[in-house]
């Protein structure tokens, strides 16, 4: 997609969420939305500048509000780029360290018993992302009715981990 054809679709996003009375946009991953690369610390700036004047900008029209949530695995690209002064709030999110951890995350799918869920969260052996436990979970689903530990390490080997 070409950066005006991206532009273009952020303003139609933007404008449709004005419609509502109280609306929600989340951007996951921000720094694929701007196409950044660290090497060369490349980016799209007309997509950046788009999405600052978008984010800064209050709703057209009285009485409408909007919450916009961003993602970043950069948390310094924010900062680099100046996206940080577009929002009012910033929260760094850890890894998850203990099975304890896990384990919270875990049970909240509603396709795990709880013995899987223990022995899910007693094999991981490494700190890893929310999002990252969350995607691993869903590739041992799509391969098999029933997520099993071993069906989730393999899944998790696969992921690089």
């Amino acid at each position: 997609m070409q950066d005006y054809q991206k532009c273009q679709l952020l303003l139609k996003v933007f404008n449709d969420a004005y419609r509502s009375p109280l609306s929600v946009i989340f951007i996951d991953d921000i720094e694929r939305l701007i196409e950044y690369t660290p090497i060369g610390h490349r980016f799209s700036n007309q997509v950046l500048q788009t999405l600052l004047i978008l984010l800064r900008k209050v709703p057209p029209t009285p009485g409408r509000r909007l919450f916009v949530i961003a993602t970043t695995s950069i948390s310094h690209l924010l900062e680099d780029l100046q996206l940080i002064e577009a929002f009012n709030v910033t929260l760094h999110v850890s890894n998850l360290q203990s099975e304890d951890e896990y384990r919270a995350v875990l049970e909240q799918d509603d396709g795990l018993s709880p013995e899987e869920v223990s022995a899910i969260a007693s094999s991981i052996s490494r700190p890893i992302g929310i999002k990252q436990l969350l995607m691993v979970l869903e590739m041992a689903r799509s391969d098999a009715s029933q997520v099993t530990a071993p069906r989730f390490m393999q899944c998790l080997t696969t992921c690089g981990y």
